[in-house]
């Protein structure tokens, strides 16, 4: 069974190019998620998001726990069995859903109980029984519990969460114990604080991990505050590991993020906005809910890789999207995380060739030109 690691293949200004070798397969880095968060991600099938260059899935730890349950999914043979996806899964500790999600949760030093947003039904979560329940899972990639605020937070709050996601940070190490066919991954806290983010970065530099994630950005902030904030930490996380950026972003913040450093990414935006007739392009973003696209036979790019993207016309995309027809989310859906897959994979390339300012500058520039309505 392949050790878990990571190599760094190439540079460009604090952007990086990477693979991640796992016991069921490479990912190249910068590298963007889908998100499973229930063994599925929707609308699609796993060989579509394998099509669309995807790598490795995010499942999500609170809600597998509650529905179908972790030793369930372990006894009908993990969730890579269970939801035919053959290659890497990273899991999330369960924390940050438990915050934004969960019914009348209690904090503690030991960890948070909580009701179950579904039927009320009483759980604990501790640093100890998460890891448990993401090893039942049979996860690749493996999240610490940590503590998740919004910001803008007051410095004392932002200092108590990040000190207690540190103390957690040790006992879901001790709880990992050594599974080298397996990652676990610290999570960077500390909100808008340079200072905080600083020291908590030191200490889980000290207790040691396969990789650092970056976590609270992307919670109520501008995206300045968070491209600063990135631009401070990322170089205090070990170079030789791998850096993931967690539930980031829109492709404007992936982007930004990969010039700051980041390697990994997840979201559930691209498929969030295909169920709701929006579609990403290098021209942008389409609604496709817009009027303007009634009569319009064109597809959504002709140049583009993605078939969907050439297959379809915008009358027919927008006449799914306004009766509500499953077939638009599907497609959608699969054109977006195409999309999604496209801008990392160009900015690998552009990397290893020394000229991501050049792809960031003419990605950016079609964005801006935004998408030309029919003459």
């Amino acid at each position: 069974m392949t050790d878990f690691s990571f190599t760094l293949l190439a540079t460009d200004g604090m952007a990086r190019r990477g693979r991640i070798d796992t016991s069921r397969g490479e990912i190249s880095t910068p590298a963007f998620m889908p998100v499973g968060t229930v063994g599925t991600v929707k609308a699609m099938y796993p060989e579509q998001v394998r099509e669309t260059g995807a790598d490795i899935l995010l499942g999500n730890t609170y809600h597998l726990m509650l529905r179908p349950g972790a030793e369930r999914v372990a006894a009908l043979g993990g969730l890579h069995v269970f939801m035919d996806w053959p290659r890497p899964i990273l899991t999330d500790s369960g924390g940050f859903q438990v915050m934004s999600l969960a019914k009348l949760r209690k904090l503690t030093e030991q960890g948070v109980t909580f009701r179950s947003h579904i039927d009320g039904t009483a759980y604990e979560l501790t640093p100890e029984r998460s890891i448990e329940i993401q090893t039942l899972l049979d996860s690749d990639i493996i999240m610490q519990l940590d503590e998740c605020i919004p910001l803008p937070s007051e410095r004392p709050e932002m200092e108590r969460a990040m000190e207690l996601s540190l103390r957690w940070a040790q006992r879901s190490k001790d709880a990992f114990g050594v599974q080298p066919h397996r990652a676990l991954f610290g999570i960077n806290q500390g909100g808008d604080d340079a200072e905080l983010r600083s020291r908590s970065a030191a200490g889980l530099k000290s207790i040691g991990f396969s990789g650092y994630s970056v976590g609270g950005l992307a919670v109520g902030e501008p995206q300045e505050t968070m491209f600063r904030v990135l631009s401070e930490i990322t170089p205090e996380l070990p170079a030789d590991k791998p850096r993931y950026l967690m539930g980031v972003g829109k492709p404007d913040d992936i982007l930004g993020g990969i010039e700051r450093g980041i390697d990994m990414f997840d979201c559930v935006h691209p498929t969030r906005a295909g169920r709701h007739g929006h579609a990403y392009t290098r021209f942008g973003v389409i609604n496709l809910k817009n009027a303007r696209h009634k009569d319009d036979p064109r597809p959504l790019d002709e140049l583009s890789p993605n078939a969907n993207c050439r297959r379809f016309s915008r009358a027919y995309l927008h006449h799914l999207v306004k009766t509500e027809e499953i077939l638009g989310a599907m497609i959608l859906s699969q054109v977006n995380l195409g999309y999604y897959q496209e801008l990392v994979q160009g900015a690998r390339e552009a990397i290893a060739s020394g000229a991501l300012a050049d792809y960031a500058a003419a990605t950016r520039a079609g964005w801006a030109r935004g998408d030309l309505p029919l003459n």
